[in-house]
């Protein structure tokens, strides 16, 4: 997880309003801190709660150190408790769990306040995307979560310690909070917006419809499974909305990290003293069945021969993980900051960006769509689709690591009999698969797709996990057992047991995917 030392002020601000359900309007002002102040700039909490947002979810803590192993894009040598599930119980996850909602979920709520006030939706609308963003990953993380007298707090009535939502109620509820956000967003006249404090668009307003539609369409394809009557009529819907889906790379929901020794992406702050990380032997194998040409930017070339590339097993016991310390690959070098306590790579970690939301996974949402002939799309589009993920992931990697990838490679990659898009059900496994791989640095996502999806079907616990399949969903805070018990307790009560067995709502029909039989 990143930390921020940049507007302090702001969020402590926000803090104390999500801890407060009082009414302070009779304090008087001898008790006011001039040092200490209780409000601040929409812009600057905005600015915050965005870099929080992303940097927590596509950071170096739940993604690059727990996600990314349960879904197998990375494995661990050194210290390979993670990657054996051990530190991913609810005593190590829990950070994930409560500091989203004393973070930049409440000061997201408190821009959405302060917007709505002054009827801006450029302000207001914004912030519901990434809170919408931000509630996602919290329920697909962990199922029933609290939602709907959350970050109510600060309220007359509200209450600290709020109720477990459904995660079907919840889902029912980021639909229409990105349905009102990108409505809002064509409509708003004379609104100066967020400008420069809008570290993700600048304050562009057509491209956050963009991002509300394209989030709504990936929330769309992951019920498909267990509501596809809704998951049709919620597609479409993001499809209709005005702004439309994005429609190239350059739409890319992205935060760019100044790099500045402060800001920087929390991946290369980790390695630079960490090497542990390891290519995964499940990600490395299909991309070395088809020699794709992410490889060199995915991965660099093992140590004990520097002309191979190589992924290790995952869920191995510390001894065994040692082995493949020089004959697996690192991480690549994009993820570097230079110097590190392994010696100089790459250079431009510190810089990389981080992306929320792709082009390419909506292509791939799109050919799944197709291929299962709902939301209108034909499957005889689904191939189309198929493909132009494909060449966008690429691409964009390709633009983010400056290792230029040739429309050629691209082409030879593409003309291979086994990325020829096959149809049927044997097409949507193709999809999830490619789609899998395209996620790769969001972790929270890959692991959903796989749980959805059960592509890449090679996905399976570790000889060294502490149980003998892969997590379904993560343990809850163990916070939550002392502040907010009997509300923790009715959740546990009605989605099942709290161990990484239980299956998310979304989760709980595998059969319903022709892509698990």
């Amino acid at each position: 997880m990143i930390r921020y030392t940049m507007h302090r002020v702001a969020a402590a601000a926000a803090l104390m309003a999500g801890l407060v359900a009082c009414d302070n309007s009779k304090i008087t002002n001898i008790n006011v801190d001039p040092n200490h102040p209780t409000d601040a700039p929409a812009g600057a909490v905005f600015t915050n709660a965005a870099q929080g947002t992303i940097g927590r979810w596509l950071g170096s803590g739940f993604s690059f150190s727990e996600t990314d192993l349960v879904a197998q894009h990375f494995a661990k040598t050194q210290y390979p408790d993670e990657d054996r599930y051990a530190r991913l119980l609810a005593a190590s996850t829990q950070a994930n769990f409560d500091g989203p909602y004393r973070g930049e979920l409440e000061n997201m709520r408190q821009v959405i306040k302060k917007g709505q006030a002054l009827n801006r939706a450029g302000t207001y609308a914004p912030a519901m995307v990434l809170e919408s963003l931000g509630i996602q990953y919290l329920t697909d993380t962990w199922g029933d979560v609290p939602y709907s007298q959350a970050l109510a707090g600060d309220s007359i009535g509200g209450s600290l310690t709020p109720v477990y939502d459904t995660q079907q109620s919840i889902y029912t509820g980021l639909f229409a909070a990105l349905t009102k956000a990108a409505k809002d967003l064509t409509t708003t006249t004379n609104d100066p917006g967020l400008g420069k404090a809008d570290p993700v668009y600048g304050g562009d307003f057509t491209e956050w419809e963009r991002f509300a539609n394209s989030l709504h369409a990936r929330l769309a394809m992951r019920i498909v499974n267990i509501d596809p009557a809704t998951a049709d009529k919620e597609l479409r819907a993001a499809m209709a909305s005005p702004g439309g889906l994005f429609a190239s790379n350059a739409d890319n929901a992205t935060i760019n990290w100044p790099g500045d020794g402060v800001f920087d992406n929390s991946w290369a702050t980790t390695q630079k003293t960490r090497d542990d990380n390891r290519m995964s032997q499940t990600l490395m194998n299909i991309m070395l069945a088809v020699n794709d040409p992410r490889i060199p930017i995915f991965a660099m070339p093992t140590i004990a021969d520097p002309t191979k590339y190589a992924g290790m097993p995952n869920g191995l016991s510390t001894t065994n993980a040692g082995f493949w310390f020089n004959t697996a690959s690192r991480p690549g070098a994009m993820f570097y900051p230079g110097q590190t306590s392994a010696g100089f790579f790459g250079g431009k970690g510190a810089s990389l960006p981080s992306f929320a939301l792709t082009y390419a996974e909506v292509q791939f949402t799109l050919a799944e769509a197709a291929e299962r002939g709902i939301a209108g799309l034909s499957p005889s589009a689904a191939g189309g689709y198929f493909r132009a993920g494909i060449t966008a992931s690429i691409q964009q990697w390709s633009a983010a690591s400056g290792q230029a990838v040739a429309q050629s490679a691209i082409d030879a990659l593409l003309a291979q009999s086994s990325m020829t898009y096959a149809g049927g059900t044997a097409g949507l496994k193709q999809i999830a698969v490619q789609k899998w791989v395209a996620l790769f640095t969001d972790g929270g996502n890959a692991w959903a797709e796989w749980r959805r999806t059960c592509q890449p079907s090679t996905i399976a616990a570790g000889p060294a996990a502490i149980v003998n399949y892969v997590p379904r969903r993560f343990q809850y805070s163990t916070t939550e057992i002392s502040v907010n018990a009997t509300n923790l307790n009715a959740a546990i009560t009605r989605q099942g047991p709290d161990n990484f067995a239980t299956r998310v709502w979304w989760d709980t029909k595998p059969t319903a995917a022709p892509t698990c039989n």
